[in-house]
């Protein structure tokens, strides 16, 4: 890839770096207390990589889930860009490609990593990525480059 994906509109770019969060050890069946589950040791290596694998990027806001896992696979992240992490219910699981196409719509110029769940990945791209993949989108959500899980 020669360089981040961006999406044009009119004027407008937007690059959005799609985590699907790093690895939280497994759901309990029944467990309704799912959304405070927090990441593994596995999962806090990848966290704490994620502000290297992105600094091509220029990433300008970090959205998350509120799930616990979600917003720990970004945390580090933004405090090393010196950002808020911005919580947003359009990322908690069981939100929609639509969910996602309007919070992209309201992002603006921004290139923004969004950190959501396999389940909204799925219903946007089609397929469940691995725990602490990214997906580069561009245009209608459409893909554009995949990065692998670090470490």
């Amino acid at each position: 890839m020669r360089g981040p994906a961006r999406l044009r509109r009119g004027r407008v770019q937007l690059t959005i770096l799609l985590l699907r969060h790093a690895t939280a050890g497994r759901r309990q069946p029944g467990d309704e207390q799912d959304h405070l589950r927090p990441l593994d040791s596995r999962g806090w290596r990848q966290a704490a990589a994620y502000p290297e694998l992105y600094a091509a990027y220029r990433v300008e806001r970090v959205l998350t889930s509120p799930y616990t896992r979600c917003r720990q696979s970004v945390e580090p992240l933004a405090a090393a860009l010196a950002l808020p992490v911005e919580e947003r219910s359009e990322l908690a699981e069981g939100s929609t490609s639509a969910d996602l196409d309007a919070l992209a719509r309201e992002l603006g110029a921004a290139t923004a990593v969004l950190c959501t769940h396999g389940d909204v990945i799925c219903d946007v791209l089609g397929e469940e990525p691995e725990k602490g993949s990214t997906w580069v989108l561009d245009g209608g959500l459409g893909r554009r480059a995949y990065l692998p899980p670090p470490a």
